[in-house]
């Protein structure tokens, strides 16, 4: 278990409450911008109905906007002043009180960037988690391993970051299981097994996934193997290099200087540096040295035991004094083959402590865990880009299972969510539902919509396009509107700069309801991932109280 430290400050409840009033006061007049279907925009006379501006007008003032936030990308200073108490913004008008037309693109374009996660300031930075998580434990200096080549780079960027965010985690509470939900191809799950020594257990619904994860884990094993021995090797290679060169030195000295070196009494040895037994390295190649043993001595038991047992070891070749101590695996050399068969015999051991066991359930608020993990213990929560209801859901299983002490979700496919007050008119039996879930919201009966909800998942850094009718047709409506296209690009110009409001909302929704929770000692979103390479890059982050 990492030292006690005080995990970062973070917003209450009633500032959260405030600042999605603030919110709701701009989404009540802005989403139906985001519910009007693309589909319907020239027979429904879409930019009529909700907006009293040239097109011309709103596309200048949004690529005014977009260059001066890229000039100045912290300029919220004006907004944040303007906050009042309540939590609330007084920006300039932005729709009509009669018509509800968007009358100030400005005004609009400065309330979304307001009210977006990056600016609202309800993230906690994840460097400054990190360290609060490790206490006074150092950080891993092996993160960049090669065993993330056989992912892309999107894959591999969010691996990395979430599971060295699940490793500190697990190491604040000293626990070693993990359940990883919606696991699909096991990536996440095998990395933190095979980096980290972690035992994970990936759930998923597909047969299809678990089999699959379970052959690539296999081959990722063997892959990680590899990668270890050859670590090893680039280390010993260098090792007898330095002994080679070192005796043919030894062949061109004089007897007498040798011994000169060497007879030395304690007290002047003690003197000694690392260049007068060494004359001929450079600092760079020591310091070099010195690197690459911390690294090996700093990985992790299990990592150990997949190099070759009877390597040839640096140390023995330098002096006692050319490597400082980087660990308590520094055993002498008269015990250490007493180490290494000691070592042997506990492998089949500590192998069975990080293991990857991918396993197939459907997962709902209400799954038991207990049935489907016969060893549940003490454990963290995770989930990468869990889809619709699952994310949620994951918030929702670790508020009502003890032996969960920590959760870190990432959801996405907001458009799949199931929303409480979406159709009113029709009964459900559904008693969960995926939007809203804190009080607040469901006081209010907020309903966003499908298509507001579709557009949250638009990216400001990535916005593709699709296609799906036969040329002829598409040929024939774009003659006939072509000269209202301008209407269509400002329409989609304002549903992306209004995405991330949406999202904002979906997200303070989850952040609330953890902490209306008793048992929760600390909750937050945390920047995850870089949102050029990943859109959906906020993780909702609980712990509970460390015993």
């Amino acid at each position: 278990m990492a030292a006690s430290c005080s995990l970062p400050v973070t917003l209450d409840l009633p500032t959260l409450r405030a600042k999605l009033q603030g919110l709701l006061q701009f989404l009540r007049d802005a989403l139906s911008i985001s519910n009007a279907h693309t589909v319907d925009f020239y027979t429904e006379s879409v930019w009529e109905e909700l907006v009293d501006l040239p097109p011309e007008t709103v596309v200048a003032a949004l690529r005014k906007s977009a260059s001066e936030a890229q000039a100045r990308p912290s300029e919220t200073r004006p907004l944040v002043e303007a906050e009042g108490e309540a939590g609330m913004t007084d920006f300039p008008k932005i729709f009509c009180e009669t018509s509800q037309k968007l009358v100030s693109v400005e005004a609009f374009a400065l309330a979304a960037k307001y009210y977006s996660v990056q600016n609202l300031g309800i993230c906690t930075p994840f460097e400054q988690l990190l360290v609060a998580l490790r206490g006074n434990q150092n950080q891993r200096n092996d993160e960049n391993q090669k065993a993330v080549e056989f992912m892309n780079m999107k894959k591999s960027h969010e691996v990395q970051a979430m599971s060295e965010l699940i490793s500190s985690i697990a190491d604040y509470y000293g626990i070693k299981q993990v359940i990883d939900l919606g696991s699909g191809k096991g990536y996440l799950s095998s990395f933190l097994s095979l980096k980290y020594g972690l035992k994970v257990y990936g759930i998923d619904s597909s047969n299809t996934n678990t089999h699959g994860a379970e052959e690539r884990n296999r081959k990722l094993k063997k892959y990680w193997k590899l990668c270890h021995a050859q670590s090893r090797l680039d280390v010993n290679g260098l090792a007898l290099k330095m002994a080679k060169e070192r005796k043919v030195q030894n062949k061109v000295k004089n007897k007498a200087d040798i011994e000169e070196v060497f007879n030395n009494s304690p007290t002047s040895q003690e003197k000694m540096s690392t260049s007068d037994i060494l004359p001929d390295f450079s600092g760079s190649v020591i310091s070099n040295i010195r690197n690459q043993m911390e690294t090996l001595h700093s990985q992790p038991h299990q990592e150990e035991n997949l190099c070759f047992e009877n390597s040839f070891s640096l140390i023995n070749l330098l002096p006692i004094n050319a490597i400082e101590p980087t660990s308590s695996q520094q055993i002498p050399n008269r015990e250490t083959s007493e180490a290494n068969k000691e070592r042997r015999k506990m492998t089949s051991k500590s192998s069975e402590s990080n293991i990857y066991s991918p396993l197939t359930s459907f997962i709902t608020a209400d799954s038991e865990l207990h049935d489907i993990i016969k060893d549940l213990e003490d454990c963290v929560m995770v989930g990468l880009h869990t889809c619709g209801d699952l994310a949620p859901n994951t918030l929702r299983i670790f508020t009502s299972n003890s032996e969960i002490k920590g959760v870190c979700s990432v959801g996405c496919c907001y458009h799949l969510l199931s929303e409480e007050f979406e159709n009113q008119h029709k009964e459900h039996t559904q008693e969960k539902w995926g939007f809203p879930m804190c009080h607040y919201l469901k006081e209010e009966r907020w309903c966003c919509g499908r298509n507001a909800r579709m557009s949250a998942c638009l990216a400001l850094e990535r916005v593709a396009a699709g296609q799906g009718l036969p040329e002829k047709i598409i040929m024939n409506y774009y003659e006939k509107y072509k000269p209202r296209m301008n209407e269509l690009e400002a329409f989609n110009m304002l549903k992306v700069v209004l995405a991330p409001c949406i999202e904002t909302l979906i997200l303070l929704d989850r952040l609330c309801y953890l902490k209306e929770q008793e048992d929760i000692a600390w909750s937050t979103l945390v920047k995850l991932f870089d949102p050029v390479k990943s859109p959906r890059c906020y993780a909702v982050i609980a712990l509970k109280k460390q015993q």
